[in-house]
């Protein structure tokens, strides 16, 4: 009896059951595109109900929520160099940048349950740079 209960434990509180599904480094430089100040994915496709973490594997970078469809409720903006894990529940775009680094087009976007009704918003939504313009405006063209 002893040794059940030890195994269900392990398995309700092992990492993999806290994980997110999706993990996004927030980078000074990404060494496959040697592309400067990016997140390792720029755009990523999930179910609702699934989550993403932010990993600062550089410091200095944050998660700030820019836009997102209506009824989403995320945190506006992280503190630099802390990790981030998000669930998100509501289908549809959803836009975020790291503060400091925006103007240098660090920005991503993702796409919850297919739902792209909200994509004239995110296209409206000022961005800082002509970097991060250029990059939003292609990103949405790969949905």
């Amino acid at each position: 009896m002893k040794n059940f209960f030890l195994t269900l434990f392990f398995l309700l509180f092992s990492g993999s059951a806290f994980s997110a599904d999706v993990t996004i480094e927030m980078l000074n430089k990404n060494k496959e595109t040697k592309k400067r100040m990016v997140y390792s994915q720029e755009l990523v496709k999930i179910d609702a109900g699934k989550s993403i973490e932010w990993v600062a594997t550089d410091k200095g970078h944050n998660v700030e929520m820019l836009a997102g469809p209506d009824g989403y409720e995320l945190p506006k903006k992280t503190k630099l160099g802390d990790n981030v894990t998000i669930k998100f529940s509501v289908p549809g775009i959803y836009l975020y940048q790291c503060s400091p680094h925006a103007a240098m087009g660090m920005i991503g976007i993702v796409v919850v349950g297919g739902d792209t009704s909200n994509m004239a918003a995110i296209e409206s939504k000022k961005v800082t740079g002509s970097k991060s313009k250029k990059k939003v405006k292609k990103l949405l063209s790969e949905i």
